[in-house]
Order: structure tokens, then C-alpha cells, then sequence
């Protein structure tokens, strides 16, 4: 909100702001009446988070517009406001190119002697070069010994990944991201090419999609091998619709993730994630990919994960959500008065502001903390659990609620016991934000092969994300060193946090 002694005089420019206001109110109250319906209003009519950001940006836009016709009625009128408006400019890397411009004044004094330059005034403004298209020409020349009939000699061609084909190393980075971080389909990729006057066949681009995946497949595995020597990671998982060949539908198949993320207590080991298609749902598929790690798991209510629970060796423990057990209340809390729920949110809600406070502390630091601190919630929170079970109908929505909290109340409660262990999962479902994006866009993967190759690329491109890597930048790199020979042996030097430096 502009400030009263920042307020222009003029009568037109003072209208022109309370119109824009009176315009940016209504757009706020609209914006409000509809978070209030996806929030009470029935599921059919829950609007998906991000058409708020659209309508968010519509309202930016408009301000900005009615700022600008402000500016141009102030030019025409050769009046400056007393004080220049505050903008947020961002701010812009040092990584960046610098491409300097001097504009230099004419040097001559009136009086006919040289200036001299006393001081100088630099602004930076961020410019785009639109993407540009290359191509690559490649000569290999043949030399020939003029004395002897066998001397011919000629530079062996360098290795592709795509052998005799047209994209560079670098062309199928920005294909996959683009995909795959970017969430644009091929066939969309393939109408912005066409407009640069490339012609390039949808199927051409899913040609180099797989063979790329194919050669990111063992630096994928070494991601997974990685993540399993850890003894605390988190897991979840997705539904992956895949054409089923034939039956004219799709079937539902799952993206599970594995992920790492040590940060919020200094852990040494750097975050990752690693996803994996399996054509269903079952404990057995994460049993498969859980093989040869033991620790602590970090998960959700998913009964599939008990499994784990039964492995001879006994060497894995869960870990379970308080954001789960907090949504079971809370969606009581919106479809009655439900005082009951509102007590145990209060419980849940105190944890979560002593979690605030330890983010960034040591393991031991945080387990010292939570037994002073969270300990004493716990213990209360346990007993009121105790008392509210016996006094609602189990069958209730709010003894549904206990009965959840109460299935999973050691889960639950081993975060008291473990300072590596979160208040929840979110880490991993923060990973698992961008397939599903993706998987909006594209509506569902065309076979099996095809999710998992989707899998192989999003655990790189989202690893990269998690260690503030450019992940474009990341895949040429890799790409060109696997099509040079890069030892198998030698595939952890390829995993993103030994082979890219942060941007």
C-alpha cells in the first residue's frame, strides 16, 4: 500500500490508483471466495492449487498495467513523482554473463578543455537470447603419404550417443529436461522446433528419449545403491496410468520413491531421491526395492509397507507421518463442529513449533531437545488419546481419526527416540510433486518401458533439483562422458553431487 506522503497531487493519478485498488480488491475477494470453496465446498468442486497462481499473476499483471499507464500520464506531463515507486527487481546471479555497455557522453567542454571521468553510475538489466538452433559440422580429414601406397591416416569419428543420428549431447539434455523438468511433451517440443523451420517427427524425439534413458539406466542404479547404503530414508509412492495395449483404457501402475534428505540435521550424506515403476501397489514391489538397506524407514499409513515389518533379519523399523495423522483430524474438523479433533490438532500443532526450532540442530541435539521438550506432549497426548477413544463411537469420522493415530502411535512416536527421524514424510512427497505435474500433461505413460524410463530421468533431474544443480547442464556432462567410454566401474563418479558443482 502506498504511503500518504508518497501520494501524488494530481487529481488524475490519484484516481487512477483507486480504481486499480478498487479493482485489485475485487480480484482478492474473488480469489478468497474461491479458496473457501475448494476448502468447504464438495470434492467435485476443488480447483487445482495452481490455477490460483494464474489467477495470481492476472492480478500482477493488471497492477503493473495500471502502474505503467500512471508512468506514461507523468512522462506526457513532464511531472516525477517526489519519490521513485519501490519494486522488487529480483536479483541476478553472479554465475551470469556479463555483457558490459558503456554509453559514453560527448567529452568536449564548452570551454575546450578534455573531461575527466569523476565516478560512473552501472545498472544491470537480465536479457534472453531466445533458444538458437546450431548446427554441428564435424571434418575428418584423410592424409596420404606421398612415398609409400599405405599411409593413409584420418581422426576416428567421435562416440554419440545416438550413434549417426542428428541431436549432439546436448540436444538430447535439452529434449529430456525439457520433458521431464519442464513437463513439455514431445509433441509439443516438436511444434516449438518446427517453428525455427526443424522438422523433427515426434517418434524421432521419443527415439533419443530412450536410448538415453538406456545409457542413464546404471548411473539411475548407482542413485538407488547410494540411497540403500543410508539407514534413514523416506519412502512413498504415486499412481502411474499406463496404456494398456489393446484393452483401450489404461491400467494403474506406481512410481515409488526413495529418497534422502539429511539436511534439516547436518547430515554429511547429500539428498537424493531415486524412482522406480512397478505395475502395482503391493508391499512385496517396495520389499523389492528396499533389498540390502537396513535402518529406519519414514513412511505413511500404507498398510504395503508392514511387509518390510516381516523380514527375518527384523532390520527395518517405520517410521510413521504426524502430517497424515493431522489431516484425518483435520478433515473432521471441516465437515462438523468437532471439538475433540480441534484438541488433538492443538496437540499436533504444538510438536510441529518445537520442530521449527530444531531445524538445523545435530541428531543428538534434537534428541536431547525433543526428550525435554516433545516428550511431555507425547505423554499427554497419549493419555488424552486413551481417554477421547472410549467416549466416540468408533465408527465415527472422529474415532476413525484416533483410530488411526492410535494404529500407528509407536511409529509415531520413535521420532522421540531418533534425532535423524522428521515430524513427517513431506520430504519425499515434496519429490513427487513434479511427476505428478508431468503426469497432468502428459495424462499417462504408453507402456510399462516407457514409466520406467520416465523413472530413470526424474530420479536424476529431481536429484539434481535437491543439490541445487542446473540439470541440463548435469545430463550433457554425463551423457558426453558415457558416449566417450566412462568406465562402469568408475558410475558413482557420474551421480550428480560428484560430478556437477552447484550453480
Amino acid at each position: 500500500m502506498t504511503a500518504p506522503d508518497e501520494l501524488p497531487n494530481d487529481i488524475a493519478e490519484l484516481k487512477a490508483i483507486i480504481l486499480a485498488q478498487q479493482d485489485q480488491n475485487a480480484r482478492l475477494e474473488a480469489l478468497v471466495a474461491s479458496f473457501k470453496k475448494a476448502l468447504f465446498g464438495a470434492k467435485s468442486e476443488k480447483i487445482d492449487p495452481a490455477q490460483y497462481e494464474l489467477e495470481l499473476e492476472d492480478i500482477e499483471t493488471a497492477l503493473a498495467q495500471v502502474e505503467a499507464e500512471i508512468d506514461a500520464d507523468e512522462r506526457t506531463a513532464l511531472v516525477r513523482s517526489p519519490k521513485p515507486r519501490q519494486t522488487n527487481r529480483g536479483s541476478l546471479p553472479k554465475h551470469l554473463e556479463r555483457v558490459e555497455v558503456v554509453i559514453e557522453p560527448k567529452l568536449s567542454c564548452p570551454c575546450g578543455t578534455e573531461r575527466h571521468v569523476i565516478g560512473e553510475d552501472v545498472s544491470e538489466r537480465l536479457d534472453i537470447i531466445p533458444a538458437q538452433f546450431r548446427v554441428i559440422v564435424t571434418r575428418r580429414p584423410k592424409y596420404a603419404c606421398r612415398s609409400c601406397e599405405g599411409g593413409v591416416i584420418q581422426a576416428p569419428a567421435p562416440a554419440h550417443i545416438v550413434a549417426g543420428g542428428l541431436p549432439t549431447e546436448a540436444t538430447l539434455a535439452h529434449v529430456l529436461v525439457s520433458k521431464y523438468a519442464d513437463h513439455l511433451p514431445l509433441y509439443r517440443q516438436a511444434q516449438i522446433y518446427s517453428r525455427q523451420g526443424i522438422d523433427l517427427d515426434r517418434s524421432t524425439l521419443a527415439a533419443w528419449v530412450g536410448k538415453s534413458a538406456f545409457e542413464l539406466t546404471p548411473v539411475c542404479e548407482a542413485l538407488m545403491a547410494d540411497l540403500k547404503r543410508s539407514t534413514k530414508l523416506f519412502m512413498d509412492e504415486t499412481p502411474a496410468p499406463v496404456l494398456a495395449p489393446g484393452r483401450k483404457r489404461t491400467k494403474t501402475g506406481y512410481f515409488w520413491a526413495l529418497a534422502r534428505d539429511d539436511r534439516p540435521w547436518g547430515g554429511e550424506d547429500p539428498p537424493g531421491v531415486a524412482f522406480t515403476y512397478a505395475p502395482g501397489r503391493s508391499g512385496q514391489h517396495a520389499d523389492n526395492i528396499l533389498t540390502g538397506f537396513s535402518g529406519t524407514l519414514q513412511v505413511d499409513g500404507y498398510a504395503g509397507y508392514n511387509r518390510l515389518l516381516k523380514r527375518p533379519a527384523q532390520d527395518v523399523r517405520l517410521a510413521y507421518c504426524w502430517a497424515h495423522a493431522r489431516r484425518k483430524l483435520h478433515d473432521v474438523t471441516q465437515s462438523s463442529a468437532a471439538p475433540i479433533a480441534q484438541e488433538g490438532l492443538a496437540h499436533i500443532q504444538a510438536l510441529y513449533r518445537i520442530e521449527k526450532d530444531l531445524r538445523g540442530l545435530t541428531a543428538d541435539q534434537r534428541h536431547a531437545a525433543r526428550q525435554e521438550r516433545s516428550k511431555p506432549i507425547i505423554d499427554a497426548f497419549e493419555v488424552w488419546l486413551t481417554a477421547n477413544r472410549t467416549r466416540v463411537s468408533a465408527k465415527s469420522p472422529t474415532g476413525e481419526a484416533l483410530k488411526y493415530i492410535a494404529k500407528y502411535w509407536d511409529g509415531l512416536s520413535l521420532f522421540l527416540d531418533d534425532g535423524r527421524i522428521e515430524l513427517d514424510s513431506n520430504p519425499v512427497e515434496r519429490t513427487i510433486r513434479p511427476i505428478t505435474l508431468n503426469r497432468k500433461n502428459a495424462l499417462f505413460a504408453g507402456h510399462d518401458a516407457g514409466a520406467q524410463n520416465w523413472a530413470v530421468i526424474a530420479s536424476l533431474i529431481e536429484t539434481c533439483k535437491l543439490n541445487g544443480i542446473e540439470p541440463q547442464s548435469y545430463l550433457y556432462a554425463i551423457l558426453t562422458a558415457i558416449a566417450g567410454g566412462h568406465k562402469q566401474s568408475d558410475i558413482k563418479e557420474l551421480l550428480p553431487w560428484n560430478y556437477a558443482k552447484p550453480v
